[in-house]
C-alpha cells in the first residue's frame, strides 16, 4: 500500500478540486445553451391535431355548424344511413338558434365540439377574449345539453401559439383538418 504525503495529498485534493469546478461550469453551460436553443428555435411552433395515427383504415368527419340549418336534417339521415359518426362544431350563435338541432346531434350519437362563440379570426384578439370565446360556447351547450366539449376547432382555421395555450389551459384539444372539401374559386 502506498502512503500519500501530505504535499501530494494537497495537490491531488487541488486537481480534484479544479476537475470538479470544471465539471460544474461545463454542466452549466450545457443547460444555458440547450435553453438558447430552445427559446430561438424556430421549430418550435406549437401545432393543434391535424390528424391521429392509426393502423386502422378510418377517417374522420367533421362539420362546422356557424350560419344556417338548411342541410342539418338531410345530413344526419345520410350519417345515420351509412352509419357513420361524425363531429360537429358549433358556434354558440347556432347553438341558441337551433338547440333542437344540437340535441338531435346528440341523440344520434355525434360527437360536438367548440367552434367560438362569434366565429372570429382568434389570432386578432387578446387571450381574455379567446377564452371568452371557448367559455361562453362551452357553457352555452353545458346548459343546453349537459355536454362537455373537449375540442376546438378555430374559426377560418386561424391559430397562432397563444390560442393553442388558452385552448389547453381551457381544457381544449385544438383540431385543424387535413383535407379541405370546399374549394372556392
Amino acid at each position: 500500500m502506498y502512503k500519500i504525503n501530505n504535499l501530494n495529498s494537497k495537490a491531488l485534493f487541488k486537481i480534484i478540486g479544479i476537475l470538479l469546478i470544471i465539471l460544474a461550469i461545463m454542466m452549466i453551460s450545457n443547460l444555458l445553451i440547450e435553453k438558447t436553443i430552445e427559446a430561438f428555435s424556430p421549430n418550435k411552433k406549437s401545432l393543434p391535431i391535424y390528424c391521429v395515427d392509426t393502423d386502422e383504415k378510418k377517417i374522420a368527419i367533421s362539420f362546422d355548424a356557424a350560419w344556417g340549418n338548411d342541410d342539418t336534417d338531410d345530413l344526419l339521415k345520410i350519417l345515420d344511413e351509412y352509419d357513420i359518426k361524425s363531429t360537429f362544431f358549433l358556434v354558440k350563435m347556432w347553438v341558441e338558434k337551433y338547440p333542437d338541432d344540437v340535441k338531435k346531434i346528440l341523440e344520434a350519437g355525434h360527437d360536438i365540439g367548440n367552434h367560438s362563440t362569434t366565429h372570429p379570426h382568434m389570432t386578432k384578439i387578446s387571450e381574455d377574449e379567446m377564452k371568452k370565446e371557448l367559455m361562453d360556447a362551452h357553457e352555452a351547450v353545458k346548459n343546453l345539453t349537459g355536454y362537455e366539449m373537449d375540442l376546438f376547432r378555430p374559426p377560418f382555421g386561424d391559430y397562432n401559439d397563444k390560442l393553442l395555450k388558452v385552448c389547453k389551459e381551457c381544457g381544449y384539444y385544438a383540431i385543424q383538418w387535413d383535407v379541405e372539401s370546399l374549394v372556392i374559386k
